[in-house]
């Protein structure tokens, strides 16, 4: 069938006078590391040439431009037992967005790779940087002017503001995204025309207008409001995941939902199966019943807000994950994180999508303020639950939040990060660490009192926390810090 949207960009090609940087045209020729090379080489070339993608086709002539078909496509070739496009994925480094369709072109067929200019990196193949120099794909390292050109346009290349979709009527942008949201949110009443909604949203950076006089739907604006993210290519892969498991591990899978909105339209209703997905029990308190949650509210919001906003975009095929197991939530976002985990609770706000960042405070949908995993921890000191964990991978990030734990079943290591995440929120408040103050933070008893004093012990020695006054002598009167205060 054919695309009207291929049908304009392989005429475009065809006029050309000869292969850009951004083009490579190609009859029969299917190797495999040259695919790779040239798909690293276009990608990192989109960057300089300051367009949004490159493509590598099949089916026109590279000299005359003329349109003679092709019959193979990356399906049928297989590098072993594996096709092509999945050994491609593999090859090439993580950051490579790249789609590959066949279109008809006047009854010839014809192979289009579409690849998305990268952010942050360059991309590699087989862990080497390639590029474009007119129609030849040359390695990245033998030309030091031109690897200096493209890491000053990677360092200033924002994602939010890069275009989700292009070369849409106000009528078919509002149908992608719905701005209803934003301005509920923002407590403001919609505009009764089309130009008045429109200047609120251009003026966000959710919409921007292209030189052609039709808008674009911006990343930001895709991330945040979409209808459904399928609708952005680029953005599909980062839709919210949430599965529950039946016990402890990975074996038994109850439920999965795949919410394919904006985070700032699917928000609420994220939270509102995390919830249903957690055990909860009824108290009544006179003549109430009160609905209390195994986890802290506060403690999930935040949590997976913070997995929402800095998760790193540049990080294609990878999502945003809230995992349910019967006693843990484990909240997992691409990227690794910008501050030391030591440093949690005293750095100041850090996030790597800044304009995302803002707009969701905007929205009341997070705060910006870095007090996020303050609020985290002291909602689950407030419970008596054990402490979160940030754990840091190459590339991601997992936050887990436990439900009640009898304090002899926590684990030592965990009673530890516990005690000094204690201490953090004690010195943060003006205040001190003390044999009662963590007594009180884990429900324990004055009988408790020296099984805390060991567990106090422990994470001295770990150096996570310091004496207040090295000159008091008596344990009950010492109070402890953080070791960086």
């Amino acid at each position: 069938m054919q695309n009207n949207n291929d049908y304009d960009l392989i005429k475009v090609i065809c006029a050309l006078p000869h292969e850009t940087s951004w083009v490579e045209l190609k009859k029969d020729n299917y190797k495999p590391d040259m695919i790779g090379e040239d798909i690293s080489a276009l990608a990192n070339s989109a960057v300089i040439a300051d367009r949004s993608c490159s493509y590598m086709i099949w089916g026109i002539d590279d000299i005359t431009h003329e349109v003679i078909g092709t019959n193979d496509d990356l399906q049928t070739i297989k590098i072993g037992n594996e096709e092509l496009e999945n050994w491609l994925r593999h090859q090439l480094s993580s950051n490579a967005d790249f789609s590959v369709r066949m279109t008809d072109f006047e009854g010839k067929n014809v192979l289009i790779i579409e690849i998305c200019k990268p952010l942050g990196l360059p991309v590699t193949f087989k862990k080497e940087e390639y590029i474009r120099v007119g129609s030849y794909t040359k390695k990245l390292r033998d030309l030091p002017t031109l690897k200096a050109q493209l890491w000053d346009k990677l360092r200033n290349t924002n994602f939010e503001m890069q275009y989700a979709r292009q070369n849409l009527t106000l009528t078919e942008a509002f149908g992608l995204i719905d701005y209803s949201v934003y301005f509920n949110l923002r407590k403001l009443t919609i505009p009764s025309d089309n130009e008045g909604i429109a200047h609120f949203l251009l003026e966000e950076g959710i919409l921007a207008i292209q030189d052609n006089g039709k808008y674009a739907i911006t990343n930001l604006g895709g991330i945040t409001l979409a209808r459904q993210l399928s609708s952005f290519p680029r953005l599909e892969r980062k839709a919210l995941r949430l599965v529950q498991y039946e016990n402890q591990n990975r074996m038994t899978m109850l439920k999965e939902i795949v919410i394919e909105k904006g985070y700032a339209v699917c928000m609420e209703e994220a939270l509102t199966y995390i919830y249903a997905m957690t055990p909860t029990k009824e108290e009544i308190k006179g003549p109430y019943r009160e609905t209390k949650f195994a986890y802290p509210p506060t403690a999930v919001r935040e949590a997976l807000a913070n997995a929402l906003i800095h998760q790193d975009f540049t990080i294609t095929g990878a999502g945003p994950t809230v995992e349910i197991f019967n006693t843990r939530i484990e909240i997992t976002n691409p990227g690794a994180p910008l501050i030391d985990i030591l440093r949690l609770i005293d750095n100041p706000p850090k996030s790597r999508n800044e304009k995302l960042s803002t707009l969701m405070r905007r929205l009341s949908l997070c705060e910006e303020l870095g007090s996020g995993w303050d609020k985290i921890i002291i909602t689950t000191e407030a419970m008596q639950l054990p402490a979160p964990k940030m754990i840091p991978y190459e590339t991601n990030t997992k936050v887990i939040l436990y439900s009640t734990i009898p304090f002899n079943m926590i684990p030592k290591e965990e009673k530890i990060w516990a005690t000094f995440m204690h201490a953090c929120i004690m010195h943060i408040q003006g205040n001190a660490m003390t044999n009662k103050s963590l007594r009180d933070r884990f429900g324990l008893a004055n009988t408790a009192s020296a099984s805390i004093s060991r567990l106090i012990k422990e994470t001295l020695r770990k150096e996570l926390i310091k004496p207040f006054d090295e000159s008091v002598s008596s344990n009950r009167m010492m109070k402890y810090i953080p070791f960086y205060a």
